[in-house]
């Protein structure tokens, strides 16, 4: 249990320092495992979740093909012109990133609603850097919403075994969707109060043009097919990845009869992460490691030590600890690691897992939005601003970032406490 210990500190430790080849990191600690045998080679596969990893790759490919075809950019229009000044057009892009973001990874919501903020706040002759980084916190917090909002959401369903329904409505109570909306609408008042200063009148002088409706459609039919297949009993366990990859394979074979150009085919498989999808293969196979090595259940026994019996002193520790990690680590891997540390938490003390799984996405999830390196929102939001030739200071991102989090994650963690741990 040593050795498999101190290669996943040094993985972290890896992970860390070298954030542009993480991918790299993660599969050399994975091929370490299984040399050290530490993971019996027969076990690497059954340890890596293929569901999880078709899922990501299917949807990334699908919200490629909805980006090129304009629609998010109509839907911000529409939202414009419905808004009366410009504090609150920017809580309904923050609003309209959020909803977005419950069915579409949070970069590519950003990357679809940060140019409408660009030019919106070029017309009205305001600092886009407060309103960009509200889009990226939005979307980080609605990430939460829905199994398919965020790779921890598709990470979490795959290893709990819950259906896109259960998000909203699990076991006979409400989901954990509800507490990502409660802390969606008491942060919205924050930004309220944030930009009450900026009352200038809003105007869209001409709507954008969707060149396709057939990416919007493949969308919403992959929430859609996703909805019908919890119903299902008994379904093979790779039943949502096929659906995601298989509209996506739809989506291209449309693209290229339709525009009979192989370049238009290839560019949403390009603009799939693989880095993303690399990084989590490799941590099934280390997850996998330690855990058969016995980490996890010493790992978990640390933590039913501090907490006791006590399963609110361990709700409290799972929900708090994981906003402090999220905030300067990625919640990819952290959630990755945490979830059967977690499960291992529950089976010590003799309780369902749900309240503490509930308790390990709000925090990891939104932790992220205390700082401008804590998810891969803010690092693109930012990015998008000083492309523009916006410097972003440190200061103007806390100044949205903490109390929208810290607002945010009290809802969430009150909801959550009160619905499925009392």
């Amino acid at each position: 249990m040593i050795l498999a210990l101190i290669l996943f500190i040094l993985t972290y430790v890896g992970l860390l320092a070298l954030s542009d080849k993480r991918a790299w990191v993660a599969l050399i600690s994975a091929a370490l495992f299984v040399l050290l045998g530490i993971l019996p080679v027969g076990d690497v596969l059954g340890a890596v979740d293929f569901n999880v990893l078709m899922m990501i790759a299917g949807t990334m490919g699908i919200v490629s093909l909805f980006i090129d075809s304009n629609m998010p950019s109509l839907l911000a229009d529409l939202i414009l012109e419905r808004t009366p000044n410009v504090k609150w057009a920017v809580v309904f892009l923050a609003l309209f990133a959020g909803i977005v973001s419950a069915f579409v990874d949070n970069v590519a919501t950003v990357l679809m609603v940060a140019p409408v903020a660009l030019a919106v706040s070029e017309r009205l002759k305001i600092n886009p850097v407060p309103v960009i980084i509200s889009i990226a916190v939005s979307s980080n917090l609605q990430g939460a919403a829905t199994l398919v909002g965020d790779t921890t959401s598709i990470l979490l369903g795959g290893y709990a075994r819950m259906d896109f329904l259960d998000f909203f409505w699990f076991q006979g109570k409400p989901g954990i969707f509800w507490a990502v909306e409660l802390g969606a609408v008491l942060s919205a008042i924050v930004l309220l109060w944030l930009f009450r200063k900026e009352t200038g009148s809003v105007s869209v002088s001409e709507r954008a043009k969707v060149t396709d409706y057939v990416p919007t459609i493949l969308l919403v039919g992959t929430v859609v097919l996703l909805i019908c297949a919890s119903f299902i009993p008994n379904k093979p366990s790779i039943t949502n990845g096929l659906i995601c990859m298989g509209l996506m394979v739809v989506g291209l074979v449309y693209t290229y009869l339709r525009t009979r150009d192989i370049k238009k085919v290839f560019r949403p498989i390009k603009d799939i992460d693989y880095t993303t999808l690399l990084l989590l293969f490799g941590l099934f196979i280390i997850i996998g490691g330690i855990t058969e090595a016995g980490v996890i259940d010493a790992v978990a026994g640390i933590f039913v030590k501090i907490s006791g019996d006590n399963l609110f002193l361990a709700y409290t520790l799972i929900v708090w600890a994981s906003v402090f990690f999220s905030a300067f680590i990625d919640n990819i891997p952290y959630v990755a690691t945490m979830l059967p540390v977690v499960q291992g938490m529950a089976g010590m003390m003799g309780v369902e897992p749900y309240v503490l799984y509930f308790g390990l996405l709000t925090g990891a999830t939104l932790g992220g939005n205390l700082t401008p390196v804590g998810a891969s929102a803010n690092i693109t939001g930012i990015g998008i601003l000083r492309k523009a030739g916006y410097e972003v200071k440190n200061s103007d991102f806390l100044r949205v970032g903490v109390p929208f989090t810290l607002t945010a994650v009290v809802a969430g963690y009150l909801f959550t406490w009160f619905v499925w741990g009392m």
